[in-house]
């Protein structure tokens, strides 16, 4: 299992287009993958549940993956973090 940190930078941090692209990254791996913030745990594969979140720019979140792709899977979503969704 691996848990990671990040902040999110881009400006509107993970609503609609974002959370949409993020939620896509993730769904390539076979691991289980959550996102949290404030103590609120999401499926990052939900869409509804990622935005449940309102995860806002400067929002710290904590990131885990289980299961046989999970370095793969923190690499790409580390690579989507640091790249503001593409933005």
């Amino acid at each position: 299992m691996l848990t990671k940190k990040f902040v999110i930078k881009n400006e509107v941090g993970l609503h609609a287009r974002p959370a949409a692209v993020f939620v896509q990254t993730v769904s390539k791996y076979k691991s289980k993958i959550t996102i949290e913030k404030d103590g609120k745990i999401a499926n990052a594969k939900s869409i509804v549940e990622v935005l449940s979140l309102g995860v806002e720019k400067d929002a710290e979140v904590t990131i885990t993956a289980e299961g046989s792709d999970e370095e793969d899977a923190m690499r790409a979503i580390e690579k989507l973090i640091e790249s503001n969704f593409g933005e």
